[in-house]
């Protein structure tokens, strides 16, 4: 088997009103309904990395301890969308917290350089606000 890139990618939704206001609004991807209840979009760039990122890890990189917090659900995926720059983060990060998101994570630096900000998606997927340089070079 020989997997050349990531072909599709998306959540399962249990609430249709949350999750589409959540990514049309919020995040502004314009959605398309091809057939009655599935909405896709196939206007978004290709997945420069996937990746197994394992649950203390990203609970590190969210919250500084290697312990998911009980209060929230642990998330079955990770999702970062990548912006333009640094203070696009910031910028995301605001717009989602005025739409009435709870921000896990404010933008800020990660050691290896990354700049991220991090929230769970209505269905529970942990998501990144990201820009990291390496992946805008040619």
């Amino acid at each position: 088997m020989d997997v050349q890139f990531v072909a599709g990618f998306g959540p399962i939704v249990t609430d249709d009103a949350a999750s589409q206001a959540f990514y049309r609004e919020g995040l502004g991807i314009a959605l398309d309904e091809p057939s009655p209840g599935y909405l896709d979009t196939h206007s978004l760039g290709g997945v420069k990395v996937f990746a197994l990122w394992r649950l203390a890890d990203a609970a590190a990189s969210t919250f500084g301890t290697a312990e998911w917090p009980n209060h929230l659900p642990v998330p079955q995926a990770w999702l970062e969308f990548e912006l333009a720059s640094p203070e696009a983060v910031a910028a995301g990060e605001q717009e989602l917290r005025d739409a009435g998101h709870e921000i896990l994570t404010p933008s800020h630096v990660e050691p290896w350089g990354q700049t991220t900000a991090r929230l769970l998606s209505p269905e529970g997927m942990l998501v990144g606000l990201s820009y990291f340089a390496q992946l805008h070079e040619h």
